[in-house]
């Protein structure tokens, strides 16, 4: 079982033309990946009783992700943008990030896990972020642990507390995924590749195996104890780039299990993996990353859509059966939002 902690948020956007709304928030991008490349998957975090929790919860299980933790009395997380008619943004945020009574139900939750990710707000805002931390450390002993920062400035602006939050998740980590972006934000002025360099060493025999940083339309590159590896960039013609780095997040994991690396157990083995292996993998989620750009909103690729691009071409422009019936699941969730402005 794979299992992914963190946040789900629903967007909203606001412009004259109307109200859109969709399901969101890395970690929950990454479940879905995962789940759509046929890994077994659970999904733990929170979302309210309210039509917003019924979008997110009708969403992930759509994908098949399981949700062994049910909604709370709290509302659902909403990231919400005023869009002006020059374009220009406004953001404004409702989040509750805090994970009541799963920390006494670790031992249940975490068992059979052979892997566990998160990331971005749920490793950064308080109260959850400790919680976070505590089942991160809870499945150490056990599981391969993979984390992204996936940094959000506009909510968690203090670069220095976000550094040190980034630096314990990397330092317990086994797979890590920054974008070059990430990295300028938290090391101003550093070459965003040595402060990837830097991380590898965190931690020591129980940091990270790998390091990677993706570079938009440069690719991505990665760095192991054998050495550096780099993909170039599939060509595609972009539609837009919502949860691209989740969908690499998810092709990479996806790339760890079916080498049979997952679990703490084969720590070692992970940990001496070829250069030209973690370019096979780099190229594997950069492949993942350039189906979802390729077609809009964040629609990570099945397997046998993955398959495809390996020997061929790069997007269908179609979508996941489980996309199409989010559509019916954003219908309630605009109506929602339309009656709170």
């Amino acid at each position: 079982m794979l299992t992914v902690i963190g946040e789900g948020l629903v967007d909203v956007v606001q412009r004259s033309s109307g109200v859109q709304a969709h399901v969101g928030g890395s970690p929950l991008n990454v479940a879905v990946g995962l789940a759509r490349l046929d890994h077994p998957v659970q999904f733990i975090g929170r979302y309210g009783r309210d039509a917003y929790g019924e979008a997110l919860a009708a969403h992930l299980k759509s994908s098949s992700v399981l949700l062994p933790v049910g909604p709370d009395a709290l509302p659902t997380s909403v990231a919400a943008a005023l869009i002006d008619d020059a374009g220009a943004a406004t953001y404004t945020f409702d989040l509750a990030w805090e994970l009541p009574g799963v920390a006494a139900r670790l031992p249940f939750l975490l068992q059979g896990t052979t892997l566990l990710h998160t990331g971005s707000i749920a490793t950064m805002l308080a109260p959850g972020a400790a919680e976070v931390l505590a089942a991160v450390e809870h499945a150490h002993p056990s599981a391969t642990i993979s984390f992204d920062p996936n940094c959000r400035p506009s909510i968690i602006p203090d670069v220095d507390y976000a550094r040190g939050q980034a630096e314990k998740f990397v330092a317990l980590a086994d797979v890590v995924k920054a974008s070059d972006e990430d990295l300028e934000w938290l090391y101003p002025g550093a070459d965003p590749l040595d402060s990837a360099r830097r991380w590898l060493g965190l931690g020591g025999s129980e940091g990270p195996a790998m390091v990677v940083v993706t570079r938009g339309g440069q690719g991505p590159w990665g760095i192991n104890a054998a050495g550096v590896a780099q993909f170039a960039a599939p060509e595609v013609k972009v539609a837009d780039t919502v949860g691209a780095g989740d969908s690499f997040m998810a092709a990479l994991l996806s790339g760890v299990v079916d080498l049979g690396l997952d679990g703490a157990q084969n720590r070692k083995a992970l940990r001496e993996l070829s250069a030209e292996s973690l370019r096979d993998l780099l190229a594997h989620a950069a492949r993942a990353a350039a189906v979802t750009v390729s077609r809009a909103g964040a629609n990570p690729p099945t397997r046998a859509e993955l398959a495809r691009v390996e020997v061929g071409s790069v997007g269908t422009g179609t979508a996941h059966p489980a996309v199409r019936e989010q559509t019916v699941q954003e219908q309630a969730v605009r109506e929602q939002a339309v009656q709170e402005q």
